[in-house]
């Protein structure tokens, strides 16, 4: 079971609070080149932290395979794929 930690839950609840400010913006009428700019932005987190959350557990992965004394290949090679899948 992944254990999710205080950091990306925070990354997380910034990405709410942008999205709330582009709701905002556009409640506000703020123009097309603003909302798309901010878009962009929460686009950029939101990989940020998915990239975090696979690399996490990844890492995860990988202890429990040395101490089990298995290869990690397999979870290297899915966690490629859920990055892969992701974009």
């Amino acid at each position: 079971m992944m254990v999710y930690d205080e950091q990306v839950i925070r990354r997380l609840k910034r990405l709410e609070g942008q999205t709330r400010g582009i709701l905002k913006m556009m409640e506000d009428g703020k123009n097309c080149k603003e909302v798309v700019s901010q878009l962009s932005a929460v686009r950029s987190a939101a990989d940020k932290a998915i990239a975090y959350i696979v690399a996490v557990n990844l890492e995860q992965c990988v202890l429990q395979a040395q101490e089990d004394h298995v290869d990690p290949r397999r979870q290297v090679n899915e966690a490629v794929e859920l990055l892969i899948k992701s974009r």
